[in-house]
């Protein structure tokens, strides 16, 4: 459902060919969606498809490859509002690949586990990082909403608490 609120959020706003909404979406959302760039045209033509947003035109420039222009339509709409509406009244359940991992803990040595904690440790890390310096450059640009900052806060706490559990876990393994 996300990759149909994301799209037609953003068409709501003005008409986008596709590689503009993959460039909006890497610029703006690469730190908190994974949006693959294939499922965005699969899923234009998906909403197509359904009535919710429509082919106002196909340009081409020189030698490049012709690329349509979609529009969101009044049903589109409907539909955004839809599923912006549902998805403020969802409450995820996450499910994590790593609690799989400490359920058959015992199948690998403990010496090798906790080289695998490690490593998750300087990714999560890394991440914190990069996410630090990526929300300072974001929020000193004006055209970045102020909602940002949540975005980026949300994200934030979710790198912090895996971090500081998975330091945890690592301690306990290591006593």
């Amino acid at each position: 459902m996300s990759v149909r609120l994301v799209l037609l959020g953003l068409l709501h706003d003005r008409p986008l060919y596709g590689y503009e909404i993959k460039q909006i979406i890497e610029e703006h959302m690469g730190d908190w969606t994974s949006i693959a760039f294939g499922s965005i045209y699969f899923a234009l033509d998906k909403l197509a498809e359904e009535g919710f947003v429509e082919k106002i035109a196909t340009e081409q420039t020189g030698g490049r490859p012709s690329r349509s222009v979609y529009q969101i339509t009044s049903t589109g709409n409907t539909e955004f509002l839809r599923l912006l509406r549902e998805s403020w009244q969802n409450t995820e359940q996450q499910y994590f690949e790593i609690d799989i991992c400490l359920f058959f803990l015992d199948r690998l040595s403990r010496e090798e586990v906790v080289g695998y904690l490690q490593e998750r440790l300087k990714k999560l890390e890394h991440s914190l990082h990069y996410l630090t310096g990526h929300e300072e450059e974001q929020l000193t640009n004006p055209q970045v909403p102020p909602q940002a900052r949540a975005i980026f806060s949300h994200t934030r706490f979710h790198l912090q608490s895996e971090y500081e559990w998975t330091r945890n876990v690592l301690q306990s393994l290591q006593k």
